[in-house]
């Protein structure tokens, strides 16, 4: 990677910035991670220049963050995917778009949910044909797992701010009066103890959240969870979908919110804002069976 002498020299922040202080680089690392991959397609779905889109791939992929990767042999084509440094950069997007809709969006004010007339709510619908690209979450039993069940016709990922054992020790500060952020207990064991009848179903239910893998194992442990809880901690699936988060002691959370995926990991439903955690139970068979009546 280069370093530009131009800048400070020893400081993090201008040395990173002369990689992706502008805004054509930060929206292309946002897209590739969201799954797009092909020169033609980035350019349409940005609506950029073919010079200057030539000029930032090349760029990134000398900087290490792009890697090229063969896709037609002739005429030779690439696909251009984040390489472990680009993936480095998912938190300073996801921050980059709590901050945005927090501030610009909005009016300043935490929250671990939103209203339903808010840009944030149509962009989380508009999630609805969207397929998830090929990506894998590490579990509460510490297995690198794909969050979409290919063998089942449904697969439920209600992803929640974070839950705990008894005892507070592990909640943030303040966390009661953060709107939106209490029921995630409740809402896993209401799927706990529906399950049945989303196997019933042909649906899978994984519950997501950022916290660590060991965080979820004690949570599912205590709360007899039988379905796998999924540790999103490296913010892969967050940013590749552009899911909304808040940022509670020092951690960037997902907001309650339920996506229905189908055996192409295509989004085919969406439930947010999620303002009842256990009533949002109902609401996912309702609309798994919507879905399914087609």
């Amino acid at each position: 990677m280069r370093h530009t002498e131009a800048a400070d020299p020893d400081c993090a922040i201008s040395q990173a910035l002369t990689v992706v202080g502008d805004t054509w680089t930060l929206l292309l690392i946002r897209d590739i991670a969201g799954g797009t991959h092909q020169f033609d397609a980035l350019r349409t779905a940005l609506g950029i220049s073919r010079r200057v889109l030539t000029e930032r791939l090349k760029a990134l992929v000398d900087d290490g963050v792009l890697e090229k990767r063969l896709y037609h042999p002739h005429p030779p084509r690439y696909e251009y995917h984040l390489t472990a440094t680009g993936r480095g950069l998912l938190p300073v997007l996801v921050a980059l778009q709590d901050w945005g809709g927090r501030y610009v969006l909005g009016d300043g004010s935490l929250s671990a949910t939103s209203t339903t007339d808010s840009a944030e709510t149509r962009r989380v619908h508009a999630l609805a044909g969207h397929r998830l690209p090929p990506l894998e979450l590490t579990s509460a039993a510490g297995d690198r797992t794909d969050p979409v069940s290919p063998d089942a016709a449904w697969t439920v990922l209600y992803c929640y701010p974070g839950a705990y054992p008894p005892g507070g020790r592990d909640y943030p500060p303040d966390w009661g009066a953060i709107p939106g952020a209490g029921g995630c207990t409740l809402e896993s064991a209401t799927y706990r103890d529906r399950a049945a009848e989303f196997t019933a179903r042909g649906t899978r239910v994984h519950g997501v959240s950022t916290q660590r893998p060991d965080q979820l194992a004690a949570f599912a442990e205590h709360a007899r969870i039988p379905f796998p809880l999924l540790s999103d901690a490296d913010l892969r699936l967050t940013a590749a979908l552009r899911l909304p988060t808040f940022r509670a002691a020092g951690v960037d959370r997902l907001k309650r919110l339920t996506l229905v995926l189908d055996a192409t990991r295509t989004v085919r439903g969406v439930l947010y804002p999620v303002t009842d955690p256990a009533g949002s139970v109902e609401d996912t068979l309702a609309l798994i069976d919507r879905l399914a009546a087609g």
